[in-house]
């Protein structure tokens, strides 16, 4: 065994030899996958709705919530991730290492309600969006999304689903296209986000205010992305038969922990970016020109079409599409694999559907049932609401123990946090904690 680890220590100093002549650009590339996939599901056409609720009732007023969170959200999602990578299982699989069954059973419980509650609200997004931008049935594009997303993740390879989605990354950058067309008074923007106090609106009530800043510290913080990027750490090591011999190299170790760091450190900012310039274009088109109560994302993109063109509402509405079929996958598979790992199922998008039949049966049902609620109509900010309520039940006690897990070395060995990292932890589970408080208050 010793001779096998020596053995593979070598091999990798040749690999990383050898990788060090390869493009910058391309060695990055190869980098981001779970950390930048994560972070692009996070602006989901939910995330969208509550983004542009904000831009349109305060304008610039929420601009710093943004900035609290970017740090908070990298330190949080890099120890889901760090511990799916060290401990080679998903975060449901240590959770119930540490916790009754009866509670492991009930956050995740929770998880999937929560997780099927925004996958509804997700596809109605995109049916509306679709509908808005070539007409047709409202029914039938939740139909074809729905079965799109579940096939998607049914008959491609783990491999493959990876690469689709990081694609699907892309359509986040038709935010970027919104903020460019629109000008941006950049002086006042800055200014009011810096003193949101002394521009707040006459007709708006602080409890609003407070609901709103629930809403966003909700949206960028969620239990769905820590389940879901620490199993796609696991599905990595999966593809690497010797890397659980490797993790005792150190120079190996070291090497995947910083690939994890700069992954998350990469997607996290780049979705807090999106979720700024959703922001901003919405304070500039909706909220300057008298519109301030947008409920959905599709009410977003129509409501850019009298103010700034047909061009804005047409990349707006294909953002929501795009970012749609990012995020119903995601949601969908981090309930199964929450499932899956908590009753001792195969849980991998590796398997095929035979091998992990509870697996895809978890990812089919909720896609299926969020597509039907959606089929009835869901109310959309009924769903929102509901899902940020259970979301918030769950967070903070799977956030405390992830903290527990992260510096516990019978769990992750020589590997536990930093002591930087754990004060961006508590930082994190302190924030979310003082948030649902003030929503169950407010509410």
């Amino acid at each position: 065994m010793q001779q096998r680890i020596i053995s593979n220590a070598f091999l990798y100093r040749a690999f990383l030899s050898a990788r060090g002549r390869l493009p910058d650009t391309k060695a990055l590339a190869r980098r981001l996958g779970p950390g930048l996939i994560t972070g692009a599901a996070d602006d989901d056409p939910s995330g969208i709705a509550t983004y542009s609720q904000a831009g349109s009732q305060f304008r610039f007023g929420l601009v710093w919530t943004l900035l609290l969170t970017t740090p908070l959200m990298i330190g949080i999602q890099m120890l889901s991730a760090r511990i799916g990578w060290v401990t080679g299982q998903g975060l449901a699989a240590n959770i119930a290492k540490v916790c009754p069954r009866w509670l492991t059973m009930g956050l995740v419980a929770l998880l999937v309600v929560a997780n099927t509650i925004n996958i509804a609200a997700d596809i109605g997004a995109m049916a509306e969006a679709a509908r808005m931008l070539i007409g047709g049935s409202r029914v039938l594009f939740i139909v074809g999304f729905g079965a799109l997303c579940v096939l998607g993740q049914v008959c491609f390879s783990y491999q493959r689903s990876v690469r689709i989605l990081k694609w699907l990354t892309l359509a986040l950058f038709s935010y970027f296209a919104v903020v460019l067309v629109v000008q941006v008074p950049w002086h006042q923007a800055t200014v009011e986000s810096l003193q949101p106090w002394a521009f707040f609106p006459a007709d708006a009530r602080l409890s609003d205010y407070a609901s709103m800043v629930v809403a966003v510290l909700g949206t960028t913080i969620s239990p769905y992305l820590f389940f879901w990027q620490a199993s796609q750490e696991v599905e990595e090591i999966q593809t690497r038969p010797d890397a659980a011999e490797l993790r005792r190299v150190p120079a190996y170790a070291q090497e995947h922990l910083f690939r994890i760091k700069q992954d998350t450190y990469i997607g996290m900012s780049f979705s807090n970016v999106i979720a700024l310039c959703i922001v901003l274009a919405t304070a500039v088109t909706l909220n300057m020109h008298g519109i301030t109560n947008i409920q959905t994302s599709g009410q977003a993109a129509e409501a850019l079409r009298p103010v700034a063109g047909e061009f804005a509402f047409a990349v707006f509405a294909l953002g929501i599409v795009g970012t749609g079929l990012l995020a119903v996958p995601v949601l969908a598979g981090s309930a199964a694999y929450a499932v899956s790992e908590t009753f001792g199922w195969k849980a991998s998008l590796a398997d095929g559907f035979r091998e992990a039949r509870g697996f895809y049966a978890i990812i089919i049902a909720a896609t299926g049932i969020g597509a039907l609620m959606s089929v009835f109509e869901l109310d959309p900010i009924k769903a929102l609401v509901w899902s940020a309520i259970v979301n918030g039940v769950i967070s903070v006690p799977i956030m405390v123990v992830m903290m527990w897990i992260g510096q516990s070395r019978p769990v992750m060995g020589d590997l536990t946090i930093s002591n930087r990292h754990r004060v961006f932890g508590w930082a994190a589970t302190g924030v979310m904690a003082v948030a649902v408080a003030v929503m169950f208050i407010t509410a």
